[in-house]
């Protein structure tokens, strides 16, 4: 199992094209261009630099789906069809399975981690088995974040 620290400038790094999905396209001619900063040994993780031009489309999620706004803006619907803006700084968490439209005025560029989703009892099973881990190992394994 090969572990390495990967740091990386998202809003600067070049990215390639990614075409949307040309059926995906509603308005406009919206160009896509990404590129993979990391992945997770067990490939079910991936974080994501991407940009995009003007244009209007929808995006069905197949994975767990994490966005942070690096630049630009977009806005997106939710599940009740109600549109919200997403800036510098804001993030948005999309679940796999779900869809959204997202409407780009100029030109946003993000930051996207990717999770495939465990099936459910393989999920308990996971959880289970980490606890196991934590109570005969004693470490607590969990995300301590420091105030201030």
């Amino acid at each position: 199992m090969s572990m390495s620290i990967v740091i990386a400038d998202p809003a600067t790094v070049a990215l390639e094209p990614a075409p949307i999905t040309p059926g995906w396209i509603v308005e406009g001619k919206p160009e896509a261009r990404a590129k993979e900063l990391a992945r997770s040994d067990d490939g079910t993780s991936v974080v994501v630099a991407w940009s995009c031009t003007a244009g209007r489309f929808n995006w069905h999620y197949s994975v767990d789906e994490t966005v942070h706004v690096i630049s630009g803006e977009v806005w997106v619907t939710n599940e009740d069809d109600v549109e919200r803006r997403l800036g510098p700084g804001d993030m948005a968490f999309f679940p796999a399975g779900s869809s959204s439209m997202w409407r780009v005025p100029a030109e946003v560029r993000k930051l996207a981690v990717c999770r495939h989703a465990l099936p459910q009892p393989l999920g308990v099973a996971l959880r289970a088995w980490r606890k196991l881990l934590r109570i005969v190992t004693g470490q607590g394994g969990s995300l301590q974040l420091a105030n201030g």
